[in-house]
């Protein structure tokens, strides 16, 4: 998981380290496949415009020139049962379907490092928005990843904190609430404006 804006350096720079790790992984480890995830220095996420680029870049190369399996993390800002979670998961899934990635190991809400903060609903985003980019041509691809980020990129450091799984779920039958279906069916309805088709 190469840090961007640590010592590897800018986007170009810690690409290169992607790919270097992905391939040292297997090469040091004998691992069957990588499990990636560039990470922000500042917002500790793996969903602004800069960590996207790396693990799109990286993940196209290693699928171009190598037999390497590689799968991804996905680290939201934002917390689960909120919009800006669904379409940070949204963005990373198109990114990894679009590049070639093999896994998409799903969504750790809130920066992954917050108890209870995970539910399915993130990873049912990342699954359908997945099956929506197979087969879209690149430049439709870009516009919509843009389209996306753009409407979230600017709330990194107010992401809303979500709800705890206990509070958007039914823990006895672990089935969303009718408010998280809500919020779940408003970003679809967002992601079908920008672009994609469900």
């Amino acid at each position: 998981m190469p840090i961007f804006g640590g010592y590897a350096g800018g986007i170009e720079e810690t690409t290169i380290v992607d790919v270097a790790t992905s391939i040292n992984s297997m090469v040091m480890s004998s691992a069957s496949w990588h499990l990636d995830g560039p990470v922000h220095i500042r917002w500790g996420s793996t969903n602004t415009r800069e960590t996207l680029q790396i693990a799109g870049w990286a993940c196209a190369t290693i699928s171009e020139f190598t037999d390497l399996m590689t799968g991804n993390q996905y680290y939201p800002c934002a917390g689960p049962c909120t919009e800006m979670c669904l379409l940070e998961a949204a963005a990373q899934s198109v990114t990894d379907t679009a590049s070639g990635r093999e896994i998409l190991s799903g969504v750790a809400a809130a920066k992954g490092v917050i108890t209870d903060k995970t539910t399915g609903m993130e990873a049912r985003m990342m699954g359908e928005v997945a099956r929506a980019t197979a087969g879209m041509d690149i430049d439709s691809v870009n516009a919509v990843i843009n389209n996306i980020v753009s409407s979230y990129e600017g709330n990194y450091a107010n992401a809303p904190e979500g709800k705890r799984f206990q509070d958007c779920y039914d823990v006895a039958t672990v089935t969303p609430t009718d408010e998280y279906v809500k919020v779940y069916e408003g970003a679809r309805k967002k992601l079908e404006d920008f672009g994609l088709t469900f």
